[in-house]
C-alpha cells in the first residue's frame, strides 16, 4: 500500500533480531476509542468462553468438542460419529465465512475476536502493565540486573501468569472432555483421574509458554490464518491502513513545527513521531503498508488520532480503509469475488440447515447378516439381520421394539422382544424377519422397519429381504 520504494522491511520480522534470536516487544500501553470498544468485545467474549462449557441444554453441554470419543455438542445439539458429516459441513461454513470476512474486512478477526489476541492483549499484557509499568519501564526492567526489585516483579508476574494459564487449561479441558468429567476429576483427585490430570498439566504448560514467551510469534509463525491473509486480501479489502497520500504528499514526512503551514510547504500530515510503531504489539511500522504481522488491532489508529488531535491536524491518517479508497478515492464496493463467496456460504448454510432438520435423535441401522441366505420356515421365508440403535439424547428409552411398517410379516428379536437403550448409549443385537412367501413379488424386496418406544414411532429404517424367486 505504500508508495515508498524501499521494501527491505519485508525481509525480516519485528520479533527476530539481526542475529536470528528472539527479540521481545514492549509495546506502549494503548488507549483510545477503539481500545475501549475492544475491551468491551473482549470481556464479553471471555465471559462466553468461560461460561459455555458449564451451560446445559436438555442435559447436553452447550459447547463440547470431545475429539477422542468423537462426540461434539454445538449450541446444545449433540453430534455423534454418525453425524460427522454435519460437523464437517459446519466447519466448512466456518471456513468460508472467515474467508468472506477476510476478503471484505481484512484481518479484523485476529484483532477483535481471536482468543490468542484477547488473552494476550486484554489479560496478560494488562497484568504486565500493572506490575512492570509501561513500555519504557518494561524495557529498563528487562535490561536490569537481577536485583530484589526485578526478582519480586518477575516472581509475582510469572506466578499470576501460571495461575491464569492453569485456569484457562481447566476451561479448555472442559470443552474437550466435558464439564462433568472436569468436576469428577476435582472431586476424585488427580490420582484417580491421572490421564485427565496429566492432560491438564500439559495444557497449562502450553498456555504458559505461549503467553509468557512465544506470544505474538503464534500469529506470525504458527497460525495458518496469517498466511491465508496474503492470498485473500486485495485492493478492495478494508484494513487498518495508513493514508500514504495524505501522510506523504509531495515532500514526504517531516517532524512537526509549531505555526508551520504544512499544506503550503507540501509536507505530509505524518509528523514521523513513531508512536504508531511504539504502540504496535507486533513491532511493525504500519506506514510500510499491509504486512503479514498486522492483526488489525487498531492500537495505531487510536495513537495516531491522539497525535493528530494534539498537533491540530485532522484525524484518520491511520484508519479502516481499502487501498483503492486511499489511492483512488473509490468507495467500498461488494465485488464479484465477494458475491461468489457469499453464494457459496449461502449454499453451505442451506445444506447444513436442511440436514440439521432431517437429523433424528435416534439412529437405527439394520443390515442382513453377511454370507447368510434366506431360510424356509413352513410357508414363511426368514432372513437374519444385525441391528444397531444409537440414542443421541440425554433420556433413556426403556421400551424399544421393531415392527414392519409397509409389509405384512413378523420381526423376532433374539433375546427380549422389548429392550432398553440408555441415554447417549448404543444397543445392538440380532433379529429375524419372517414374511409369507406368497407376499414376495421378487427375489429382493425392500422392507421398511419402524423403531418404537412403546407406542411412539421414534425412527424408521429400511433393508432388503431375500426370497426364493431369485432361483427361478
Amino acid at each position: 500500500m505504500s508508495n515508498l520504494p524501499d521494501e527491505a522491511f519485508r525481509d525480516t520480522i519485528g520479533t527476530i533480531d539481526e542475529g536470528g534470536k528472539r527479540k521481545f516487544i514492549f509495546p506502549k500501553k494503548p488507549s483510545g476509542k477503539f481500545y475501549e470498544y475492544r475491551k468491551i468485545v473482549s470481556y464479553v467474549l471471555l465471559a462466553i468462553l468461560f461460561i459455555n462449557p458449564f451451560i446445559k441444554v436438555n442435559g447436553n453441554q452447550f459447547m463440547m468438542f470431545n475429539i477422542l470419543e468423537r462426540r461434539f455438542n454445538i449450541f446444545g445439539f449433540p453430534f455423534w460419529p454418525q453425524d460427522f458429516y454435519l460437523f464437517v459441513i459446519s466447519m466448512l461454513v466456518g471456513v468460508v465465512f472467515i474467508i468472506l470476512f477476510t476478503v471484505v474486512f481484512g484481518r479484523i478477526f485476529c484483532g477483535w475476536i481471536c482468543p490468542q489476541t484477547i488473552f494476550l492483549e486484554m489479560v496478560f499484557r494488562r497484568i504486565e502493565y500493572w506490575i512492570d509499568g509501561d513500555r519504557g519501564s518494561q524495557s529498563r526492567l528487562a535490561r536490569m540486573e537481577w536485583n530484589s526489585e526485578k526478582i519480586r516483579k518477575r516472581v509475582l508476574k510469572w506466578t499470576i501468569f501460571f495461575l491464569i494459564s492453569f485456569l484457562i487449561a481447566n476451561i479448555f479441558l472442559a470443552y474437550l472432555v466435558g464439564s462433568d468429567t472436569l468436576f469428577l476429576m476435582i472431586e476424585q483427585g488427580p490420582i484417580a483421574q491421572a490421564s485427565n490430570f496429566i492432560a491438564l498439566l500439559i495444557f497449562t504448560g502450553i498456555f504458559y509458554f505461549v503467553f509468557v514467551w512465544f506470544r505474538e510469534q503464534v500469529c506470525i509463525i504458527a497460525c495458518p490464518y496469517g498466511r491465508l491473509q496474503g492470498v485473500l486480501l486485495d485492493n478492495k479489502s478494508i484494513n487498518v491502513a495508513y493514508d500514504f497520500v495524505r501522510g506523504e504528499k509531495e515532500e514526504g514526512r517531516a517532524k512537526f513545527k509549531k505555526n508551520e503551514d504544512r499544506a503550503l510547504t507540501g509536507k505530509g500530515d505524518c509528523i514521523d513521531c513513531l508512536q504508531c510503531v511504539h504502540v504496535c504489539p507486533m513491532g511493525i511500522d504500519i506506514r510500510n503498508g499491509t504486512q503479514l504481522e498486522c492483526t488489525n488491532c487498531t492500537a495505531c489508529i487510536d495513537e495516531c488520532d491522539h497525535i493528530m488531535e494534539s498537533v491540530g491536524l485532522p484525524k484518520g491518517l491511520i484508519r479502516y480503509a481499502s487501498e483503492d479508497e486511499i489511492a483512488k478515492k473509490e468507495p467500498f464496493k461488494f465485488t464479484t469475488r465477494m458475491k461468489g463467496y457469499t453464494a457459496v456460504l449461502f449454499i453451505l448454510l442451506s445444506i447444513f440447515v436442511g440436514m440439521l432438520f432431517l437429523r433424528t435423535d435416534v439412529q437405527a441401522v439394520v443390515l442382513r447378516l453377511p454370507g447368510q441366505l434366506f431360510q424356509h420356515n413352513g410357508e414363511k421365508i426368514s432372513n437374519v439381520y444385525t441391528y444397531k440403535i444409537v440414542n443421541k439424547t440425554m433420556k433413556d428409552y426403556n421400551d424399544i421394539h421393531f415392527e414392519l411398517i409397509d409389509q405384512k410379516g413378523e420381526i423376532k428379536n433374539v433375546g427380549k422382544r422389548h429392550f432398553k437403550v440408555p441415554k447417549e448409549g448404543i444397543s445392538q443385537g440380532t433379529l429375524f424377519i419372517e414374511i409369507d412367501e406368497v407376499l414376495l413379488e421378487s427375489d429382493k424386496t425392500k422392507v421398511k422397519i419402524g423403531v418404537y418406544n412403546g407406542s411412539e414411532l421414534i425412527e424408521t429404517t429400511s433393508t432388503n429381504f431375500l426370497g426364493p424367486r431369485s432361483f427361478n
